[in-house]
């Protein structure tokens, strides 16, 4: 077992994992102690931050990995700071841009907006230090401490919810408070731990900060154009066949979290090692770890698929309510299931390009996808009048976006469809007789 939890790739799926349980847990709570108004204007804060940090985490996450992951110890002292340097700049631009925002707060009335004007600057800045560091230990493929952090911060965000309760406190400026706690209690703790590598910030280089930006720019379009694409069935349903389609779709969308998990914690765990064999100039290689984990992946899923295929109406039933079960959600669960066989590929596909140095390539990718499926959705559901129609143009999307990664990175890397279903099988007895070996009890002489 201390083999098992030693494991990276355990610790990955854990990370992630606890990171969707706590999700789950954390709004079960909020649901029960806040008022309607304030959950949702919690919700609104929540997304509006997360599209704030969009302009860092897009712009940093990618690449301090690529550059920082198999360098030397000097190297990444420098890609370190030089990720500090930009962090700091954009953190402060959004601070400055906050405080002069204070000044026209009272032309706003809505309680969401008000907030969120009076909060954003400092969240950006309480949770840039746990930002950085959580990239920096990804990079150095130190999933014990990710997940360790990660309980950390959601763990004491929730005992800070609870103490609220019990004192009589839950509102909706308590709860960001609360969060702003519990970010302020990780970071200080990455920081004293030398985790953040904070103290790299007085080896930034003016090079290294024009590469880390200039590489960041296209992974921070891509970033956000994923966002929109993930956006752009919500908007065009709710227009097009109204909000009760809407929450039909939205249900099997969030049940595909089942996929979701071990696909982020696979290229998690495959990032950082790409990244070396990049930066150590082993094509071969980079293109063998893309075939495995891709392989490997597709795999894990092909069980998954087939039981989601034959229990989707049980599963829609207990997560969504009775009241879901004779909709379109269990089918539109079963065709999204099918598609998920594609995401590994997909996903690594666009991972690659970023990480061989073709960020450009990536950002074209996904705003190819995001064009393909805003048409296809439109004239799907034109001509079907109904919810499945942007199932098929999710669809051809995927197959889309498939497609062009693959013939844009084969200029690059020596890769074929060939040799994936080999290189997973390989992968998946390694990890069968890891297990076996582990279980099997030592012998003892007489």
């Amino acid at each position: 077992m201390k083999t098992l939890f030693q494991n990276r790739h355990f610790q990955s799926f854990t990370g992630n994992g606890v990171m969707a349980v706590f999700s789950v847990l954390t709004y079960s709570i909020l649901f029960r102690f806040l008022s309607e108004a304030d959950m949702g204007n919690w919700v609104f804060f929540q997304f509006s931050f997360l599209l704030l940090d969009t302009f860092r985490t897009g712009l940093l996450q990618t690449a301090l990995i690529k550059f920082y992951a198999g360098a030397d110890e000097a190297r990444q002292r420098c890609v370190a700071g030089s990720a500090w340097y930009i962090g700091l700049l954009v953190t402060g631009s959004f601070a400055v841009l906050n405080l002069a925002s204070l000044l026209f707060i009272n032309h706003f009335h809505d309680i969401g907006v008000r907030v969120l004007l009076y909060w954003f600057g400092l969240s950006l800045a309480v949770t840039l230090p746990f930002n950085v560091a959580i990239w920096v230990l990804q990079a150095e493929q130190r999933f014990d401490r990710i997940l360790w952090l990660r309980l950390l911060n959601q763990g004491s965000f929730i005992v800070l919810v609870f103490t609220l309760y019990l004192v009589k406190e839950v509102n909706l400026t308590r709860i960001i408070q609360a969060f702003l706690g519990s970010s302020l209690l990780s970071s200080v703790v990455v920081v004293v731990m030398g985790w953040s590598r904070l103290t790299a910030l007085g080896h930034r280089t003016p090079e290294v900060v024009r590469e880390l930006f200039h590489f960041g720019k296209y992974s921070f379009g891509t970033f956000l154009c994923s966002n929109l694409l993930r956006s752009s069935d919500t908007f065009i349903i709710k227009f097009m066949l109204g909000p009760a389609a809407l929450a039909v779709y939205n249900l099997p969308q969030r049940l595909l979290e089942i996929i979701e998990i071990p696909l982020r914690s696979g290229l998690g765990t495959a990032m950082p090692s790409m990244s070396a064999a990049v930066n150590r100039q082993r094509n071969d290689e980079v293109a063998e770890l893309l075939k495995k984990y891709a392989g490997f992946l597709t795999l894990l899923f092909v069980p998954i698929v087939v039981g989601v295929l034959v229990f989707a109406d049980v599963i829609v039933g207990l997560i969504g309510g009775g009241k879901y079960v004779a909709t379109e959600a269990a089918n539109l669960y079963r065709i999204l299931i099918v598609c998920s066989l594609l995401f590994p590929l997909e996903r690594f596909l666009g991972v690659t390009l970023d990480i061989i140095g073709r960020p450009q390539f990536n950002l074209v990718k996904v705003v190819l996808a995001l064009a393909v499926n805003v048409v296809a959705d439109v004239a799907c559901i034109y001509f079907t009048r109904n919810i499945y129609g942007v199932a098929a143009a999710s669809i051809i999307t995927l197959l889309a976006s498939t497609a062009y990664g693959y013939v844009v990175l084969r200029r690059y890397l020596p890769i074929s469809f060939s040799g994936i279903p080999e290189l997973a099988a390989e992968e998946v007895r390694g990890q069968l007789d890891g297990v076996l070996r582990r279980l099997r009890p030592v012998k003892t002489g007489a």
